[in-house]
């Protein structure tokens, strides 16, 4: 891999309520009797509030742990770009509150995955707990667990020139031979078994998109920046669009007080020669480009488009450009980045 990681619904039955005509302190002697016998039905996924009455989803629940260096950090940033709750480095004992305070969340934390590290040497007596207290409340979970050979592990420690968290004194070999100790009785609980050893990261990302995305396609999100050339570059840009073939609206008086938010000043920039044909066929080829950066995993893109000033022909081609994208299913963000500077 090029990228290292060394590292009751609470249904409460209430159904047996007084029928008519029954006397009303019946019906509470029954309600009592069922929370006496327990004949309120908690069902996998939900959870209950005390007093009964309220619910609460318990969120999905992955656990993400392994070899340091078999690409766990991949692993958990593949899980929050598909929307999931990621919490890193947690103490498995905590595990447990983490799932309590997602239940609370009404839903707006649905999914959550936490990256279990093998550093805290209390890891796997806290964890066996946590596991046992999460099964008693009927919490769905799943373990992926991220293996590669002793050769990969060392060959990725010596790139970035930092030891393995367990050699201590000793070599790599040492730290990588205690870890697998360590986690022996994990990975043979484990859900999902994933080996890098001959993985990039992209082919793992492949892998988690395949296990955790379901059938949708996982989602490009599009900034579409406008910006001036006088002002320089944006240092974060994936594409770059040059407008300056395009004639200059501040050499036209009425309209160099406007930007290229104007009806105006859009109109003149487009029904300028070669305007319209640029956007629909840069257009189609971004919607190559996207298709290629959803299959490499890239999930994330800033297309930068400039003119002298940032302030007319960048800014109008930003918008229609944007709007094409969101036309197409991509979440995209526009940002006039030198509008106002002049």
């Amino acid at each position: 891999m090029s990228e290292h990681d060394p590292e009751a619904q609470r249904d409460v039955v209430r159904g047996t309520t007084a029928e008519s005509g029954a006397p009303q302190h019946e019906a509470a002697q029954q309600e009592a009797a069922q929370r006496e016998d327990g004949a309120a039905h908690v069902s996998t996924g939900t959870t209950l509030e005390p007093g009964g009455a309220a619910e609460a989803a318990i969120p999905e629940l992955v656990i993400i742990s392994g070899m340091s260096g078999a690409g766990r950090s991949t692993a958990a940033k593949c899980l929050e770009d598909l929307g999931w709750f990621v919490v890193d480095n947690l103490p498995p004992a905590l595990i447990p509150t983490m799932v309590e305070l997602g239940a609370r969340s009404q839903g707006n934390v649905a999914r959550i995955a936490v990256v279990v590290d093998v550093r805290g040497r209390q890891f796997f007596d806290n964890l066996r707990e946590s596991l046992a207290d999460l099964d008693a409340k009927q919490v769905t979970r799943r373990i992926v667990f991220l293996e590669s050979s002793d050769d990969a592990l060392v060959r990725r420690f010596e790139s970035v020139r930092r030891p393995h968290p367990l050699q201590g004194d000793g070599r790599i070999v040492d730290g990588i031979a205690a870890e697998r100790d360590l986690l022996r009785e994990l990975r043979g609980d484990a859900d999902l078994v994933i080996d890098t050893s001959s993985l990039n990261v992209h082919e793992l990302r492949a892998k988690m998109d395949a296990q955790f995305a379901g059938d949708e396609e996982p989602e490009l999100r599009a900034t579409v920046m406008s910006f001036g050339y006088k002002y320089g570059l944006p240092v974060d840009a994936d594409l770059v669009v040059d407008c300056r073939f395009l004639p200059n609206p501040h050499w036209v008086p009425e309209l160099r007080p406007y930007t290229g938010l104007n009806e105006e000043v859009s109109g003149y920039v487009f029904n300028q020669p070669g305007a319209k044909e640029f956007l629909d066929q840069y257009t189609e080829l971004l919607q190559l480009i996207s298709t290629g950066y959803r299959r490499e995993g890239k999930r994330y893109v800033t297309v930068a488009v400039g003119c002298t000033g940032g302030k007319h022909r960048s800014v109008a081609m930003s918008e229609k450009l944007a709007a094409r994208l969101a036309s197409e299913g991509v979440e995209t963000v526009v940002v006039h980045r030198d509008m106002g500077r002049e």
